[in-house]
């Protein structure tokens, strides 16, 4: 086999692959973030820890009183009093331990990508070009951390949940993050993409991913309404193309975000463009002569149809946690496989040929 490549875009000093396995633990760190942040959602437990205490808060409630004293927090405001009154203390732990583990998930984030980064940044490891990148992601760890308090502050007073605009936000800042990480990862391992060396699909390819943080964005209003639990039929809604209360009595710029009706109408038809759109840039890449994008178009394919298919079955089964998370979980593999699918094409492709016969 013969290779026929378009000039290296990089130097070793570029790359380092002990890096490269640290970003992606630590990208595996936020997944597990979106995950476990979605469940928290869907359990209604973010708002049962009502202070922001970054550090001290690391510690549980370790005695009966110490558990008196949260659940007494909690009492006093609006979930609880209009949603939860009269909750036992066994209901309130449950809540009070999914959101305590999404925020120590967090801290232990921080220590994961703060700690080696110190370590490569004093050894001069660090490949001087990702510097500042490397410093932008820690910057946008510790603003992700605030914007959660942000969110979780509009859910405790005359609100029942958090601001379906400041979830978005949360949200979007995690995959922004997921992204960032991705793509610094895969400079670490084989080095900077350079504008020369694009493949045609680089600008398809980025706006299909792009097109996928919107989708995830557009959910996540979904979930900070609870929009998933009304219209569980498909593919109408209960046998209407859009439904009749789009506006539910709103003006149109704030139903488009605070009706219920809308937002789901918004995710669902923005889903069937994507996937018409996301079907036919994987058809383009598959036909490709490079090897490298083949494969990753069949994979970006068949991760977009499963995706569909875990947002229909969803749908129907009225929203429940499991296929909540499974579907969520789909929207991160979405994420990153069409990330890769944009970083491979930004670098440019490797073709592969069979090696000429030779007479014996």
């Amino acid at each position: 086999m013969t290779a026929h490549a378009l000039p290296k875009p990089f130097t070793a000093a570029d790359t380092h692959r002990g890096m490269f396995w640290w970003l992606v633990v630590v990208g595996l760190f936020v997944c597990a973030m979106i995950i476990v942040g979605g469940a928290t959602r869907l359990t209604d437990s973010g708002l049962s820890i009502t202070e922001w205490r970054p550090v001290t808060g690391a510690i549980p409630p370790l005695t009966d009183a110490g558990w008196e004293i949260e659940l007494e927090k909690y009492r006093q405001i609006p979930e609880y009093q209009e949603q939860n009154r009269g909750m036992s203390m066994a209901e309130f732990q449950f809540i009070y331990w999914w959101e305590w583990g999404h925020r120590q998930l967090g801290r232990t984030l921080g220590l994961v990508y703060f700690a080696p980064f110190m370590f490569f940044l004093f050894t001069k490891q660090a490949p001087q070009r990702l510097l500042p990148r490397l410093w932008v992601l820690f910057a946008l760890g510790g603003l992700q951390g605030a914007i959660g308090w942000w969110m979780v502050s509009s859910g405790l007073v005359d609100r029942l949940d958090v601001s379906q605009y400041r979830l978005a936000t949360h949200l979007s800042m995690a995959f922004l993050i997921l992204g960032l990480t991705l793509w610094t990862a895969l400079e670490l391992r084989y080095g900077e993409a350079q504008a020369l060396t694009r493949s045609r699909l680089f600008r398809p390819a980025a706006i299909f991913w792009g097109a996928v943080l919107f989708q995830i964005a557009l959910g996540a209003f979904v979930a900070g309404l609870d929009a998933g639990r009304i219209f569980n039929t498909w593919p109408g809604f209960y046998g209407q193309l859009v439904p009749d209360d789009y506006l539910s009595g709103m003006p149109f710029w704030q139903a488009i975000f605070e009706s219920r009706p809308a937002v789901q109408f918004q995710h669902r038809w923005f889903a069937y463009i994507l996937f018409v759109g996301g079907l036919w840039l994987c058809w383009r890449v598959i036909k490709s002569p490079a090897i490298e994008l083949k494969r990753l178009g069949v994979i970006v394919g068949a991760a977009l149809v499963v995706q569909v298919a875990l947002g229909i079955i969803t749908l129907i089964q009225v929203a429940p946690l499991s296929w909540s998370l499974m579907h969520q979980t789909g929207g991160i593999v979405l994420f990153l496989t069409s990330g890769a699918l944009a970083w491979v094409t930004a670098r440019g492709a490797v073709v592969v040929e069979p090696k000429p016969e030779t007479e014996a």
